[in-house]
Order: C-alpha cells, then structure tokens, then sequence
C-alpha cells in the first residue's frame, strides 16, 4: 500500500493561545493560519469525573445534552506523519455533547458522546475513546482532540468511562494483566462496548464496517483486548502507549492495527516488564508482541521500516481482506499522549509535541474499512 508523507495537524498547548496550522491539503510545506478551537467537552464537565458506576436493573436513562463551547487552542506540531485517508482541517467542536448511561448486567455505565453539527448522507464512521489509567471520558475527550476532527470530517465519537477506582476520582478498564479494581473483579468490559455499540447503532447512522476503538496506557490495552475478542465490532484499533494484556488473541475477523510507542516510556517500556514509573506495577508483555500477534492473525507480510527524524515506522501491508498494521516508534517520547492538550499536567512529564497521535490514527482507520 502507498503512503505519502504530509504534514497533518495537531492541538499541543494551552488552550488560551494562538492556533497555527497547516493547510487542509497536504504539501511538502506548512502554511500558517490562525483559527478558534474549541474545548472539547461541554463547559461545565470538562474537569469533573463522573460519578462511580453503580448497580442497578434500569433502562438505560435520558442522556443530558449540552453544546461545546468554543476557546481558543494552540498548536505548533512539525512533524510529519504519513497520510492514508486525507483529513479536513480541525475545527471547533461545536457539536452536540451528551452524557448518558447504560445498564450492563449489575452495573450503570456511562459515556460522553459526540455528535458533530451536520453528517454526510448515509452511514458514518464511529470512533470509540478509551481513556487511561485513572482517566476518565471527559478527561481524554480534551486530552486527544479528536472531537474537531469529528466536526470537520463527519463522523461520531463515544467516549466510555471504565470503572472507578475506590477512592479515586479515575477509572481503569480490565484489559486483562491491567489494570486494578477492573482487573481484579474481571469487569466485562468488553460486554459493556458490545452493548454500547447497540445502543449507538440503535439511535444513529453508523456505518458497521467503519467502527474503531482508538485508547491510552490502560485504554490500549482495553483497544488490544477489544480487538482480540470483539472483532465481529471492532473494525481497526488506534493505540498510544499500550499492550497486550490477555494470553490468548484469537479474532474472528481481520482487526487493523496503528500502535505508536515512546521510546522513552517508563510506565509501560518497550521491552516489558515493570515500568519504573507504572503505578499498576504489572509485568508488561513487550509492547511489539501484541502488535505481532495481531498483525499475524491478519497475515501481514514482512514489515517495511523506515526513519524520519524521531520517527521509525514499521509498515506491514496489506494484509487480508484490506486490513493493515503499522507501528511508530517516537524517539525521545514519553508515555503521555503525543500532541495531545492534557486536562492536568502528566506525572510522566510534558507531552512529545511533535507527532498528532490522534490525527495519524484517524487517517490511518478511515483508510482501513471492513470490506
């Protein structure tokens, strides 16, 4: 398959400065513009966490709707990142946020969902968030700024909570080895996406061909687990800083995979093991196994690399029935989204602001439907 390098756009610093971004067509070089983006979550939850799920045998309730409210956001990203489906500008994300619920065996489950101001005739892509460790929808929501993207490209975005955590205003998932009370009380999650997607496919348009599950830290993990085990759903998988946390990945159905790695990541390292910086203090499986494995159950060829400045990227394409895996590594980064605009300061230090993680797995996926 041909890739192009181009230069895409990505939100990377405070949200009171600024915006410069590239041009909507992609060109060998960037041309400034300034532009007003928003926050991507509805003003009066952004850095609120949701409350703790709880039993109940309900239905699911009325979601509350609210609309994103504008700031201004700036960005500064140089560099390039390869080009699969092209990608209209960021814009605010002056769609429709809504939280809502859904009852999944004993427990309620909540999300944040977002639904761009107009749609393009017909089915349209779903793109599923999975937070971090500790996280929380609304948290990633503004984290990875996928929301302006949604607006300006025409498809929906659900960001799910996981579990909280006693004590803790976070949440994790059980994505299998990790991570905490979800682990240790093998939460479905899994059964709560698969039910989620029934309620969203129920009450919008959405393309089943065009479904991706996209996460951080504990939410690559869950995306990795989503697609061993949820692949009649889950269509192609966008990680950042991730692994495979269960034994066997056997997927029913090709999964397409892009899975971006911090060289210098000391939660969950590059080549496994306890993180000296995790707080779950699990023995991580080597990141690139699970890619591995996944790129194996899609019988992809021999991966070609490639280096470009900080970035080395394994290409293995195509593989069967249209599908593709691709790992990035980044030099020098760390194990905080990279590009993305944080609620609160990463322990782990600042995010690597070269690279729009969010916006090389969306034109990666886009390009990647199920046939």
């Amino acid at each position: 398959m041909a890739v192009i390098a181009t230069t895409l756009l990505a939100a990377v610093s405070a949200c009171s400065a600024t915006r410069t971004t590239a041009p909507t067509a992609p060109t060998a070089t960037s041309v400034a513009s300034t532009e007003t983006a928003p926050s991507p979550s509805a003003t009066s939850v952004v850095a609120t966490a949701p409350t703790s799920a709880a039993p109940s045998s309900g239905a699911p309730t009325t979601p509350a709707t609210t609309q994103a409210t504008p700031t201004t956001q700036a960005t500064a990203v140089t560099q390039p990142v390869l080009t699969f489906a092209p990608l209209a500008a960021p814009v605010a994300a002056v769609g429709t946020v809504t939280h809502g619920t859904i009852t999944v065996g004993a427990l309620v489950r909540t999300y944040r969902l977002y639904i761009p101001t107009s749609l393009p005739a017909g089915p349209v892509p779903l793109f599923i968030g999975l937070h971090g460790g500790e996280g929380w929808a609304d948290q990633f929501a503004q984290t990875n700024h996928i929301e302006r993207l949604a607006e300006s490209n025409g498809f929906i975005v659900v960001h799910p909570d996981g579990v909280k955590i006693t004590g803790s205003n976070g949440e994790v998932w059980n994505g299998g080895a990790c991570c905490g009370r979800a682990a240790r009380e093998n939460i479905d999650d899994v059964g709560f996406i698969n039910a989620l997607i029934d309620q969203l496919t129920a009450t919008n348009e959405i393309d089943p061909h065009r479904i991706f599950a996209f996460g951080h830290s504990n939410g690559a993990i869950m995306s990795y687990r989503l697609a061993c085990e949820l692949s009649d759903r889950i269509v192609g998988i966008g990680l950042y800083a991730g692994t495979l946390g269960i034994d066997t990945c056997q997927p029913s159905q090709p999964v397409s995979i892009i899975h971006i790695h911090g060289a210098a990541d000391q939660n969950i390292p590059l080549a496994g093991g306890v993180g000296p910086e995790g707080i779950s203090k699990v023995d991580f499986a080597p990141p690139h196994s699970g890619f591995d494995t996944l790129a194996g159950a899609d019988q992809c060829p021999t991966a070609v690399t490639s280096t470009s400045g900080a970035i080395t990227t394994e290409m293995r394409a195509p593989c069967v029935s249209g599908s593709a895996a691709m790992f990035v590594t980044i030099a020098g980064a760390n194990h905080a989204w990279a590009g993305g605009t944080p609620l609160r300061t990463p322990t782990v230090g600042a995010a690597y602001a070269d690279y729009d993680a969010t916006a090389q797995i969306v034109s990666f996926l886009l390009a990647h439907p199920r046939p």
